[in-house]
């Protein structure tokens, strides 16, 4: 649907500027689009590889695994239907670290294999389970403590001081994750868990009954 919507923006301003006799601007306007995505995307990879190196030594250094034995307490009350003991929780608490300090390109993988993971505990495979409801709630509002990723593009942009948003993130996440935690919890209670799909008995088959437990 997404892809379909920025088709739409993309011919609708091409038609609009053959009919009004602005092509040369749209054209302008696409190549210096181009020039910024490039020069902010180098500008990201710099601050992105210096904050990887950092959350590199504090993993070396056990500062993560602690981070990750305090977010344990929260993580498992945000996911009650998740084993204490099963690895979607490392992947999940991982992910949620790396978040707070705004890395989410870094926090993408792990993301990722925690939907894995909670995929296997899935009983029905088409329909997302509550947990992964959580999890995606969670990335899209995220605590941040440090927006990385938002501070290195202000930098790139000749910012005075790019590190002046971090309060503001800080407040702005904080009510984002509440919110998206509410809501959670709320769908939860109104939502009953699905139930695993029920297969007829092998005596209901044998005899072509069309009768199931």
């Amino acid at each position: 649907m997404v892809n379909w919507i920025w088709l739409f923006f993309i011919v609708a301003s091409v038609v609009t500027a053959a009919i009004t006799g602005r092509m040369d601007e749209v054209t302008q306007a696409a190549f210096e689009g181009a020039k910024s995505g490039v020069t902010v995307s180098f500008g990201l990879i710099s601050i992105l590889v210096f904050w990887l190196g950092m959350m590199r030594i504090g993993e070396d250094a056990g500062l993560l695994d602690k981070l990750a034995r305090a977010l344990g307490p929260a993580v498992r009350l945000l996911f009650p239907d998740v084993p204490r003991d099963h690895p979607a929780m490392g992947y999940i608490m991982s992910n949620m670290s790396a978040n707070l300090f705004g890395l989410g390109n870094a926090a993408t993988p792990m993301g990722i294999k925690a939907m894995q993971e909670l995929q296997k505990l899935n009983p029905d495979p088409a329909t997302a389970t509550p947990a992964m409801c959580t999890l995606l709630a969670l990335n899209t509002s995220s605590i941040t403590i440090v927006p990385t990723t938002l501070i290195a593009i202000r930098m790139n942009y000749g910012s005075a001081n790019p590190a002046e948003i971090v309060g503001t993130t800080i407040a702005a996440t904080i009510v984002a994750t509440a919110a998206a935690i509410a809501a959670d919890r709320w769908y939860r209670r109104r939502v009953p868990p699905a139930a695993p799909p029920i297969s007829p008995k092998p005596a209901d088959s044998a005899v072509g009954g069309n009768s199931y437990v």
